[in-house]
């Protein structure tokens, strides 16, 4: 099963990152200025993560895949690692998918 994990990043700002039950992250969200904002980007990514027209699927300046999770509104709440292929960058969409609707929320600022 997956889990929430968020953390402070250097700044102060609040940041949650979806692991995969092997431990991989597999999301990645923004930079959140409160905890409260970052706890609504988590039910965010659990509302869209299902939709598979959510998933912006993109490639990187160097040629590697990556997604990009976004919410109704079209703004970003969370984005992948850059992976080695397409098939990879698919595989980890299934992965969010999968994970995120039943993911546990991890508190490491607490």
């Amino acid at each position: 099963m997956g889990k929430f994990v968020i953390t402070t990043r250097a700044n102060g700002e609040f940041q949650f990152n979806l692991k995969a039950g092997n431990g991989q992250t597999i999301l990645t969200s923004e930079g959140y200025t409160t905890k409260a904002a970052c706890n609504n980007g988590i039910e965010s990514v659990k509302t869209n993560a299902e939709d598979d027209n959510r998933y912006d699927r993109k490639e990187s300046s160097n040629g590697k895949p990556y997604f990009n999770l976004k919410a109704g509104n079209g703004q970003i709440i969370g984005s992948s690692e850059m992976y080695e292929s397409v098939a990879a960058r698919e595989n980890g969409i299934e992965s969010v998918k999968k994970n995120a609707s039943d993911a546990t929320i991890d508190d490491q600022t607490a």
